[in-house]
């Protein structure tokens, strides 16, 4: 069976919703598609709110509740049944959302085992042959066929496979 690693936020996991939700709550300001195209979000928060926006970010708990994507937990056990998946996540970056992301998992996606879970600092070190992600920066090292999910921060990437959704992973791997 061919190595399939699989990324969580922005990819199984609608982390910018809810990002955008607590930001329109907090602060009465909501982000239009135009805001967004080709940027991160946190480089559009006010600098004023940055340090808040931070902190929500890193608090316990945030990633125990994400929205999965429509379709991702479907597709991903079919995937499951035809590649060898991982789901991969640098989680370190938020050391708060290593208890939450395995948590999570085992609640919404329970054909994935907890040998399949990979919560790491880098990516570098992931070498399935098909990697789906979010980010470039963790195709860099990587030597397998990159999909890259497409998100605001990723629009203006160029010269990557895409995919809009997990309607379209089904398409492309299944």
């Amino acid at each position: 069976m061919l190595t399939l690693s699989v990324d969580m936020d922005e990819v199984i996991t609608d982390t910018a919703k809810k990002l955008k939700d607590w930001y329109t709550n907090q602060y009465g300001i909501e982000f239009k598609d135009e805001d967004l195209h080709g940027k991160d979000l946190k480089h559009v928060v006010k600098p004023e709110h940055f340090s808040k926006f931070h902190e929500f970010l890193n608090a316990p708990g945030f990633f125990a509740d994400l929205e999965i994507m429509p379709y991702a937990k479907e597709v991903l056990q079919e995937l499951n049944d035809k590649y060898d998946v991982y789901i991969v996540s640098a989680a370190l970056e938020f050391p708060n959302s290593l208890k939450d992301k395995f948590e999570w998992i085992n609640k919404n996606l329970p054909f994935i085992n907890w040998r399949q879970i990979c919560l790491c600092g880098n990516k570098s070190i992931v070498q399935t042959d098909i990697m789906i992600d979010d980010r470039t920066r963790n195709f860099s090292h990587f030597r397998g066929r990159k999909i890259l999910y497409t998100c605001h921060h990723n629009i203006l990437e160029e010269n990557y496979e895409r995919v809009k959704d997990w309607k379209e992973i089904e398409e492309k791997l299944l």
